[in-house]
């Protein structure tokens, strides 16, 4: 059976871009596989407990990106 994935357009600044491709290399995964792994784990926590990972997740990083 096919997965029906949709594409999105995603715009990320280049300081973000380069932390998460840095991190997908550290997980050995693609960047797109990697954001996909990172949103899929806040969308398990939240249906898990009903509340997003973070109490503080709109505000922003300490690092520049």
């Amino acid at each position: 059976m096919k997965d029906n994935k949709r594409q999105i357009p995603l715009r990320l600044s280049s300081k973000l871009y380069e932390e998460i491709a840095s991190w997908a290399e550290d997980d050995f995964r693609s960047i797109n596989g990697q954001i996909e792994y990172l949103l899929s784990e806040c969308v398990k926590q939240r249906k898990k407990n009903g509340k997003y990972v973070g109490e503080e997740i709109d505000k922003p990083l300490d690092i520049d990106i």
